[in-house]
C-alpha cells in the first residue's frame, strides 16, 4: 500500500465541497477549504480543518484561477488538490500545473482530461476503439462553408456542439437548412465566449434518444472496473435535473456491453481514477457514444447507493496509485436508487435562477433519504454561481418503491425563501411515462411544456423572464484568465501529442 497523502485543498464549493471533505476526514487527511467573499459564511467552510480566506477577485472566481490555487497549495504545503467538479475538474491546465509543481491532482492525467475534453478527439477514438458512434464530422468545423458541407453529408436533423463544451452550454438542434446560418452563429458565439473556442463539432442528432452513462473506476496499474449505469434523460437545456440507477431501459446483455466497451476505452487511453463514459441510447436500444467525463459527476451518489461503493474514497486512492482492490466479480448491485437535484429556479420561467436566501428548509427523516446539500436555514445561494440547492437520494428495494418513496419524500420537503424545481419533480414522478419507463430525453418539452403556464400571457411573460435571465449571466461570465491558460497550454500539448 502507497503511502496517503496528509492534505488536501479542495478547489470547489458547496455540497461537492462537503461531499469530498467527509470522505477525506473519514481517510485521517486534513481538509482545507478556501473562504471566499461571495460566501463568506458558506456551509462547507464548517466541514474544513484549515481555511484559507483571501479577497476575491470581483471579476474573476479562485476556482477558476489555476495559478491561484496552485500557490495556495504551495505556501500551506498542502499535498493534494481535489477540484470536485465544475470549475476546473476538467482542465488538462491545472492537472499540468499540479504535476510540475509535485502536487497530487485528484483526477486522471492531463493527458486524458484533454483527450477525452476535446469532442472531436474523444469521438474518434471511440470510433477507433469499435465503439458506435454516429455519423459527424471528422474534423474540428471552424467556418460556417465546413459546416454546411458537412450538414448536407449528414442529413438533417444534426446537433452542433462546441469541441470544448460542457455542462449543455455550446449546443443547438439544426432540423432544416433555413436555421443553419442563425444556429451555427448562436454556437460559435456561445462557444467562444464561455470556452474561448469557437470550433464545432457537428453530429446526426437521434430524437428522443435515452442518456445512458457508465461509471468507471481505473487504476495506474492497468486494472479498471464499471459500477453499471445510471440514466440521466430527464433533462432541460441538455443540463440533467434528475437521474436513477439502474435504468429500467438496460438489460444485463445490454449492460456489459456498454461496460464492456467503456472500459475498453480507459484502457485505450491509459485512464486512472473516476470517469463515466456516456451514450445515446435509440428506440431500438442501439447505443452510440456520447462523451465521456473525466470527473467525478454530480449523479455519483445513486452509484453509491446500488453499489455500496465509497466512489471519493476510491478516487483518492487512485489517483494516489494504489491498486483497485475490487474486481468486476466483487461489484453487485442492491435495490433502486433516484437523485433528485433540487434547484433555486423558476419552473415557469423556463427554469430561470431565483437565487435569495432561504428562510426554511426541512427534509424528511426515513431510512431511504440521502440529503447532500451545501445550505442551510438562513444561507444565501448566490448569483454567482449554481442555483443546486441540495441533491435527494433515494433508495428503494425496486424501482417501484424507489418511486414511491421519492413521492414521499418530495411532499415532505420544504423549501422556503426561494423558488425551486419541487412542483416540478411532483409532475414528473406522477406521470404515467416515467412510472413505466418510457421516458426520454424529449420529456419535458414534449410532455410537461404547457402544464407549466395557465394563459397565454403568462407564457410570454415567462419567455421574456428567461430571456432576461440569460443575459443576466451573460453578464457574469468569469474571468478568461483561466481560458488563456488553457489555449496556450493546449497548443503545446497538441504539439506533443501530435
Amino acid at each position: 500500500m502507497l503511502k496517503m497523502i496528509k492534505s488536501i485543498l479542495i478547489a470547489n464549493r458547496g455540497e461537492i465541497a462537503i461531499r469530498i471533505a467527509k470522505t477525506a476526514t473519514k481517510m485521517g487527511v486534513l481538509v482545507y477549504c478556501i473562504q471566499t467573499n461571495r460566501e463568506a459564511n458558506a456551509l462547507y467552510l464548517d466541514f474544513a480543518d484549515e481555511i484559507i480566506t483571501l479577497e476575491e477577485n470581483p471579476n474573476g472566481s479562485i476556482f477558476l484561477n489555476a495559478e491561484e490555487l496552485i500557490r495556495l497549495a504551495k505556501e500551506h504545503q498542502i499535498e493534494a488538490i481535489h477540484p470536485g467538479y465544475g470549475f476546473l475538474s476538467e482542465s488538462p491546465y491545472l492537472a499540468s500545473r499540479c504535476k510540475d509543481e509535485g502536487i497530487l491532482f485528484i483526477g486522471p492525467s492531463e493527458k486524458a482530461i484533454y483527450t477525452m475534453g476535446n469532442k472531436g478527439m474523444a469521438r474518434n477514438i471511440a470510433q477507433k476503439s469499435g465503439i458506435p458512434v454516429l455519423a459527424g464530422s471528422t474534423t474540428n468545423i471552424t467556418n460556417f462553408y465546413d459546416a454546411k458541407a458537412w450538414v448536407e453529408q449528414i442529413g438533417y436533423p444534426v446537433i452542433m456542439k462546441a469541441v470544448a463544451g460542457g455542462g449543455g452550454k455550446g449546443m443547438r438542434i439544426v432540423r432544416s437548412a433555413d436555421e443553419l446560418e442563425l444556429m451555427y452563429k448562436l454556437v460559435t458565439n456561445e462557444a467562444k465566449s464561455a470556452f474561448n473556442d469557437d470550433s464545432l463539432l457537428i453530429e446526426k442528432y437521434i430524437e428522443s434518444p435515452k442518456h445512458i452513462e457508465i461509471q468507471v473506476l481505473a487504476d495506474q496499474h492497468g486494472n479498471a472496473i464499471h459500477l453499471f449505469e445510471r440514466e440521466c434523460s430527464i433533462q432541460r437545456k441538455h443540463q440533467k435535473l434528475m437521474e436513477e440507477a439502474p435504468s429500467v431501459a438496460v438489460s444485463d446483455d445490454l449492460r456489459n456491453k456498454m461496460g464492456e466497451m467503456a472500459l475498453y476505452l480507459c484502457r485505450k487511453i491509459n485512464y486512472h481514477t473516476l470517469g463515466t463514459v456516456e451514450f445515446l441510447l435509440d428506440k431500438d436500444n442501439r447505443f452510440y457514444f456520447l462523451e465521456m467525463n473525466t470527473r467525478v459527476q454530480v449523479e455519483h451518489p445513486i452509484t453509491e447507493a446500488i453499489t455500496g461503493i465509497d466512489l471519493i474514497e476510491q478516487q483518492i486512492k487512485t489517483a494516489v496509485g494504489e491498486k483497485l482492490e475490487l474486481q468486476q466479480g466483487d461489484i453487485q448491485r442492491k435495490g433502486w436508487a433516484i437523485e433528485l437535484r433540487i434547484n433555486a429556479e423558476d419552473v415557469q420561467a423556463d427554469f430561470s435562477p431565483n437565487p435569495g436566501i432561504i428562510d426554511r428548509m426541512e427534509f424528511p427523516e426515513c431510512s431511504f433519504l440521502r440529503v447532500d446539500t451545501g445550505f442551510e436555514n438562513g444561507k444565501l445561494i448566490p448569483p454567482s454561481y449554481d442555483s443546486m440547492i441540495t441533491k435527494l437520494i433515494i433508495t428503494g428495494d425496486n424501482r417501484q418503491e424507489a418511486i414511491k418513496h421519492a413521492l414521499a419524500v418530495i411532499e415532505n420537503t420544504v423549501i422556503k425563501g426561494v423558488k425551486t424545481t419541487i412542483p416540478f419533480f411532483k409532475l414528473v414522478l406522477n406521470h404515467p411515462d416515467f412510472i413505466n419507463g418510457s421516458y426520454n430525453t424529449s420529456f419535458i418539452s414534449e410532455k410537461l411544456d404547457k402544464p407549466f403556464f395557465q394563459e397565454q400571457d403568462e407564457e410570454k411573460a415567462a419567455a421574456i423572464m428567461a430571456l432576461q435571465a440569460y443575459l443576466n449571466e451573460k453578464q457574469k461570465i468569469e474571468s478568461n484568465l483561466t481560458h488563456k491558460e488553457d489555449s496556450a497550454w493546449a497548443t503545446k500539448m497538441r504539439n506533443k501529442l501530435f
